[in-house]
């Protein structure tokens, strides 16, 4: 039977922990190893977790390293066929691995799969049901605020969302740049669409499982934007530029030229006259161009298929 480990990146995630790990305990398909990662919360979540069994390998970090670095500190903790990367805001159906687990092992291929995710606040709704990147290179969650009954077909997704991801081992060991997983550079925010890309270029498939149910809180409450600090904000613009300097074509990018552009005019607009200091983040991208060129290179080096927006 393959082997899961569940890993949980916390901060200050009191209000919900105690419920996620509670529906990752009674999974029906064996769950071999929990990590819990607290990127040093203030609040209570440490000791709640510490009181939910010894059978939770829990990390506390002396800073909140984002979440791409902390997951990626999971993954070296594990040795699974498979991990469940998870948001502490997630609850799961029972069978929720069980039902991806039985697709992923049809087909060596898959790399990534998640199930549907339903807004905890009206389960007929849909979260995400994977991620879409369109023509403009803007990343979106499949099916979002869509009744659930339209979206009962499984099959193959650009990418899946990182709330509730399985990724399969031999996947995760095969893309790999620089030894990272998750692109430690990203802190947090667009990380798993970058990993999605990735992966499709290396020759991996994502999978949506329909018959996989689980309930996302969602931290992106109406007005929750304005309330983040400025330096998670920047880090969520300015990802997107780093994951197409990384992943995308002169040649792809000149086909959509005319998708692109228009994307590009409003989003600077936007943040020139509503956020201006988003724009301190692009010396953040110059400084690490000479890395990110050199993840380009390693990446086109080994590229396997192309993506058609």
């Amino acid at each position: 039977m393959p082997t899961v480990s569940v890993h949980i990146v916390t901060y200050n995630s009191a209000q919900y922990i105690r419920r996620c790990l509670e529906s990752v305990f009674q999974q029906t398909h064996p769950i071999s190893q929990v990590i819990v990662i607290d990127n040093a919360s203030t609040d209570s979540t440490f000791e709640i977790v510490k009181t939910m069994g010894n059978n939770i390998r829990l990390v506390r970090n002396e800073t909140n390293t984002g979440f791409a670095p902390a997951h990626n500190q999971a993954m070296a903790l594990s040795d699974s066929d498979y991990y469940l990367v998870l948001n502490p805001d997630v609850v799961l159906h029972q069978d929720y691995v069980a039902s991806i687990i039985k697709q992923m092992e049809r087909d060596d291929k898959i790399g990534s799969a998640t199930g549907k995710l339903l807004l905890q606040s009206d389960p007929t709704k849909v979260d995400s049901t994977g991620i879409v990147m369109n023509k403009a290179r803007r990343a979106f969650d499949r099916g979002a605020g869509e009744d659930a009954e339209r979206w009962n077909d499984s099959g193959e997704v650009f990418g899946v969302s990182g709330a509730a991801a399985l990724y399969a081992k031999r996947m995760v060991d095969d893309i790999r740049v620089q030894g990272e997983f998750f692109d430690e550079d990203f802190f947090a925010y667009k990380e798993d669409v970058d990993v999605a890309w990735r992966a499709r270029l290396l020759g991996w498939k994502a999978y949506y499982v329909a018959d996989a149910i689980a309930y996302h809180v969602r931290g992106w409450k109406q007005g929750a934007r304005s309330k983040q600090p400025l330096f998670v904000r920047r880090h969520s613009y300015i990802n997107r530029y780093k994951m197409m300097y990384k992943n995308d074509s002169l040649s792809q990018i000149g086909r959509n030229v005319l998708h692109i552009i228009p994307y590009e005019i409003a989003g600077f607009a936007f943040a020139l006259f509503t956020e201006p200091g988003l724009l301190g983040a692009w010396r953040s991208f110059f400084k690490e161009r000479p890395k990110l060129k050199q993840k380009r290179t390693h990446i086109q080096q080994r590229q396997k298929a192309r993506i058609k927006f």
